[in-house]
Order: C-alpha cells, then structure tokens, then sequence
C-alpha cells in the first residue's frame, strides 16, 4: 500500500469535494399540499434541477419548514431560500401589491391577472418595500376570481349579505364588510373547521382551494359569477440566497419563471374544464346571482374601498394613485391583446 496517491487520484478526489460544495440545496416554504396553487413552485423546481444538472435543487416543504402566515418573516431571516404566501396574512407588510387585492378591478382571467401582477411587482416601489424584508418578488400565483360556498340557504341578494359570517381577507373582506358581512381571515388551513363549526357560515376562495381544504364538502351552494376579486400570494426569493447564485443558476431560476406561470395556468385550465361535475359529484348547487345585484355590490364596495385605499398608501408615503392607475392600464392593454 502506498503512502502517496498518485497524481491523477488527488486530482479525482479534490473534484469530488469541488462538485459536492458547488450544489446549490435551496429550501421552499408552502403550506396545505400539493395542489394547483402550488403548481408553479412544482414546475420552476424541477426545471432549475434540468437546467444545471442537478447542481441546484429545491426541496419544497408543506409547512414543514413555518406556518403560512410567518414565511415571510422567516424568509428575512433566511430561514429558507424560497416561500409562497398571500397578501391578505400580513398587509402591513406588503401594503404595495394589495393594490392587486382591490375589489371588482375587472379582472377576468388568469393571464390577465399575471399580467398586472407582474406589473406591479415591477414597480420599484414593490422592489422596495419587499427589500425590507430581505426579499425578492419572483413570480405570482395567479388565482381566479374568489367565489363563495356556504351553507343553508344560498345568498342571493346584498340583503342576504348583512350578517353572514365569511371567510375573506384583505379586499374582499372590506368588499362583504361593505354591504353588512361579516369577514375573518382566518387561514386557508383552518377554513374547513371554521365552517364545520359555525364559525363562519361561508367562505370565500379560488376553486382550487375550495377543493384543498375541503370547504366544498361542507357546501351546500356555490357562486358562479359574484367574482368580487381575488388574493395576491407572492413567491419570493431572500435576496442574499438570489445574489448567491452562480450565473448559471440565476439565470437557470430566472429563464424558468415564465415555463412555470404556463404550466401552472395549463393545470389551472383542466381543473376549471372540471368544476362542474365537480359540484354535481359533491351535491353543491351552482348558483347564479343577478347581475343587477352584483352592479349594486359594486357600487358599494368597488369605489370607496379603492378611494380610501389610495388615500391611506399615499398617506404613507407609497404612490397609491400611481400602482392603481399602473394596474387599469395593464389590465386594459392585455384585454386589447386578446389576452
């Protein structure tokens, strides 16, 4: 046995050690289970993996790593390299994009709702007041407008509004406080209790989520077309973990942010070709609500909420008017896209 390697077994094992400290391990923080909503967190994982060869991974954990109200506190700590999370949990803390979260904006698509996100997360100001948290806006998770299921008798009328108990958060709830509802944002993981229990007598989410935490089980109707808006939830990267990166694997993270928004409206698309015999497997009536009565809700809610919304960011010093205007333009550009 010899007390020397030999030239070529130095140079094996010294390559060794340079493969293993260069692999880049990120840790991604979600919450529920996989499901649409997490489709794109999903697909930019394994398209970073292709790109470098393995070299840079991600290891999503559902709830795992915090709870969905604290993943942007951890990402400032950098507990973790990425996470999702939604506006409406801590709106002191991303008061920028609740812009997006405005109700009755007009929003009817989820291509068109990635196209003002993407816009508004391009706006220094979001940039800005997401750095304070040590964190990167990196791509949306585009959700439909928010409908409703509750139980007993469906809410046909705004009538039917004052006093109901409703899951929402952020603008929407503003937007049911308005006509006499009453909103608690407890979490999307805690909906399902809140409604068995009574606590809420319905709840406002996407289809997806209806069908995640259960609330469609409790259902006896849903809203076909209230559409009162929608949440925003962010997936945002710690920017020390982001300028880390080698080139290869910045851009192998950033050429992967569009592949991941297509697939995720591809998976989206095949879950609403299906809500239908969705309801009709569950026994949940799909109910229409008059379209005079969704103008009035409108003109109690849309307004004065983006009024005083603007007025409270600019009283803070954020440019209120200027992310408002920024969102009605997208929105109308894409719409004379076709898109």
């Amino acid at each position: 046995m010899t007390k020397f390697l030999s030239g070529a077994a130095v140079c094996a094992i010294s390559f060794a050690f340079v493969s293993e400290a260069a692999a880049t391990e990120w840790n991604v923080s979600v919450w529920g289970k996989r499901r649409a909503f997490t489709e794109h967190v999903e697909k930019i994982a394994e398209l970073v993996s292709e790109k470098t060869g393995g070299e840079f991974t991600m290891n999503v954990s559902y709830g795992g790593l915090s709870k969905n109200r604290e993943n942007l506190d951890g990402i400032s700590i950098g507990a973790f390299e990425m996470a999702q999370f939604c506006a409406g949990y801590h709106r002191d803390k991303n008061r920028v994009v609740t812009v997006l979260e405005l109700p009755f904006l007009g929003v009817e698509n989820l291509a068109q709702e990635v196209a003002v996100s993407k816009a508004v997360y391009a706006h220094p100001a979001a940039a800005e007041e997401m750095a304070q948290w040590n964190a990167k806006l990196l791509m949306t998770s585009p959700m439909p407008q928010y409908n409703l299921v509750g139980t007993g008798d469906p809410r046909m009328t705004l009538e039917d509004f004052k006093g109901m108990r409703v899951r929402a958060t952020g603008g929407l709830g503003k937007a049911f406080e308005s006509v006499g509802g009453v909103p608690t944002s407890v979490t999307a993981t805690e909906a399902y209790q809140a409604m068995e229990s009574g606590v809420v007598d319905t709840v406002a989410f996407a289809q997806h989520a209806h069908l995640s935490f259960g609330t469609i089980n409790q259902a006896d109707w849903w809203t076909a077309n209230l559409n009162p808006g929608t949440v925003n939830c962010p997936v945002v990267v710690n920017i020390d973990a982001y300028e880390s990166l080698s080139d290869k694997e910045r851009e192998a993270l950033d050429s992967s942010v569009d592949e991941a928004l297509d697939h995720y409206l591809a998976n989206y698309a095949d879950l609403l070709a299906r809500w239908d015999s969705v309801l009709e497997e569950k026994g949940v009536k799909k109910v229409e609500i008059d379209e005079a009565v969704i103008a009035e809700f409108r003109a109690k809610a849309a307004d004065p909420i983006r009024d005083a919304w603007i007025a409270d960011m600019e009283a803070q010093g954020l440019p209120g008017q200027e992310l408002y205007d920024l969102v009605v333009k997208t929105l109308a550009d894409a719409k004379a896209s076709g898109s």
